[in-house]
């Protein structure tokens, strides 16, 4: 994912993730001229995700998503085309929004906001993530509702689900851990 260059302006987005508290967000610049499907990516890899779901934009009234996503059945039309969806086109200015919806049975709503719009700096690889706070969730376990409760029964020895979720993560989860070199990798390609 690496930068292609010749970029002329960066967008300076904060992607938070909703219904969480205390926030979960990352600070990114990306290139101006990228697509809503490139931007997927990028949300993926600095959120940490693991983009085994389905996922989609929405930008006022208007919905993106993949060029091969489903027709909707009630109204027989699908969303637009992400990979023709320009981010400086659709989110011409400072303080617009984008929502981004990552697996549809969790639920992961993202806010993307625009906090800047700036001269690219010659010589900066795009996209890179400059700030965030805090892990991102794991894949599967629930949404933003079943997200406390899963911290709850990790942090509790006691919990009735202490040794199930225990086992599933794999051993230990830091939700305060935020890694920005690990981050950065990703989002250079370097590692998944």
């Amino acid at each position: 994912m690496a930068d292609k260059g010749g970029a002329k302006t960066v967008h300076q987005l904060k992607i938070t993730l909703k219904w969480i508290r205390p926030p979960i967000w990352r600070r990114v610049l990306v290139r101006s001229d990228i697509s809503l499907g490139e931007l997927h990516t990028v949300i993926q890899r600095a959120m940490g995700w693991s983009d085994y779901h389905l996922h989609d934009f929405r930008v006022g009234k208007v919905e993106y998503g993949p060029p091969d996503a489903e027709p909707d059945p009630f109204f027989g039309r699908g969303p637009k085309d992400e990979d023709q969806a320009i981010l400086s086109r659709v989110a011409r200015s400072t303080k617009s929004k984008i929502t981004y919806t990552y697996d549809f049975g969790d639920s992961w709503e993202h806010e993307i906001l625009v906090e800047k719009i700036t001269p690219a700096e010659e010589g900066q690889q795009y996209p890179v993530c400059i700030a965030g706070k805090r892990h991102c969730p794991p894949e599967d376990c629930g949404g933003a509702y079943s997200y406390p409760e899963f911290l709850e029964a990790l942090q509790d020895p006691n919990h009735p689900e202490h040794e199930t979720y225990s086992e599933w993560i794999g051993g230990s989860f830091d939700p305060e851990e935020f890694d920005l070199e690990a981050i950065n990798k990703r989002l250079a390609g370097r590692s998944r």
